[in-house]
């Protein structure tokens, strides 16, 4: 297993676009991964994965808004999301696809006017 770090969140304006990071202890290169979300008084959520062969896969709420990447030579996975909603506010985390690995602190997204 490794460690992850996610990137300090924001407060953003409905519309906006925000890029989140997790920057992994070691490398992502053959490692299915996702990034969850977990908002007030919801079950986390997967929203985004991203196959070690590249597939992608999006939950209904975010297809076509938000996109999963990962740059092996960094170790680090993204979530560029962009149109985001008020209902896209919620603490963001990246772990495996399946939630393996110990979770990280997360990082808090806030959509509002």
């Amino acid at each position: 297993q490794l460690q992850l770090v996610e990137s300090v969140g924001d407060l953003v304006q409905p519309g906006e676009s925000l890029r989140l990071s997790c920057v992994a202890s070691g490398s992502l290169r053959w490692i299915n991964m996702g990034w969850y979300r977990e908002a007030p008084g919801k079950r986390r959520e997967l929203v985004a994965a991203l196959g070690a062969d590249g597939r992608t896969d999006y939950a209904d709420a975010v297809k076509g808004r938000f996109t999963i990447s990962k740059d092996n030579s960094k170790n680090t996975l993204y979530l560029q999301m962009n149109s985001l909603k008020p209902e896209d506010t919620a603490v963001y985390y990246c772990n495996t696809e399946v939630g393996l690995w110990p979770w990280g602190q997360g990082t808090q997204v806030t959509v509002t006017s």
